[in-house]
């Protein structure tokens, strides 16, 4: 089984972030949560034609990706949780949630430091807040990114198969919370003890410095809540605040080429 799983890691992945994407656009279209201000079929074809092109540059860039490196650091016994005796579980449980640890981390080093922040704006540029912008990243973010998890899978050792649960959940959870779409308010207050819901991250997205600079978890919700992150509702509330940067609020025709050169305007 799980020589298959990594023989097909590739298609598995795939299957699950296109039925995320579907699911999540279906949810938006039937229950919307703010009116769009760009046309969506002109975002949707740049921002999904960025995912596929970062994809094809780490396909391209790297010999070995995180499931990979898993596979080989279990055969030679590299790494904490490879080292350490733990049942199956146990350590499944705890390098999903430590990776998810260094996620948040990397997150708000990228917010904090000056030439990372020119890369990881291009995603909080975009003028609306759907299922797309959660993959909408630059390609230099996207391979910086993948040099962290392989560093973190180098030393933790996780078990193959906790690394490609963790890229699944982390891919879907980024559709789910980037999600222009209404959750009940008591489902969206239960789910927050324990996931971002799209009220909760959309706070990220704030025009507003003070809140883009909160709520900076893309899976587990604790870690705002334990780093003193975590802001509940934007001060404009859901429908009233403004998504984006303010310098980029006339650039709706943003291309992938537009994108991609942005870290590197003035």
């Amino acid at each position: 089984m799980m020589e298959f799983i990594l023989k097909n890691e590739p298609t598995i992945r795939m299957f699950f972030f296109f039925t995320a994407l579907i699911s999540v656009g279906l949810w938006e279209i039937l229950r919307p949560r703010r009116p769009l201000l760009i046309s969506k079929t002109w975002r949707w074809a740049n921002n999904l034609g960025l995912t596929f092109i970062n994809s094809f540059i780490l396909r391209l860039l790297f010999p070995i990706l995180a499931v990979g490196l898993a596979a080989l650091a279990s055969e030679n016994g590299w790494g904490l949780l490879n080292i350490i005796s733990l049942p199956l579980w146990a350590s499944v449980l705890i390098a999903i949630v430590l990776q998810d640890l260094i996620i948040y981390g990397q997150h708000v080093l990228f917010h904090h430091v000056p030439i990372f922040w020119r890369l990881h704006k291009m995603h909080h540029a975009d003028l609306d807040y759907d299922v797309t912008t959660g993959a909408r990243f630059h390609p230099v973010e996207i391979c910086l990114s993948m040099g962290i998890k392989l560093g973190v899978v180098a030393l933790l050792g996780p078990p193959v198969i906790a690394v490609i649960l963790f890229e699944i959940i982390l891919s879907t959870m980024a559709m789910f919370n980037h999600a222009n779409a209404t959750l009940p308010a008591p489902i969206d207050r239960t789910l927050r003890m324990l996931i971002v819901t799209p009220d909760m991250h959309r706070v990220h997205h704030s025009i507003e410095h003070p809140e883009f600079n909160r709520n900076f978890g893309f899976n587990l919700s604790i870690w705002d809540k334990i780093f003193g992150t975590y802001k509940k509702e934007p001060d404009l509330g859901q429908t009233g605040m403004n998504i984006g940067l303010s310098q980029y609020k006339k650039s709706e025709k943003q291309s992938i080429l537009w994108m991609i050169l942005l870290p590197y305007r003035s």
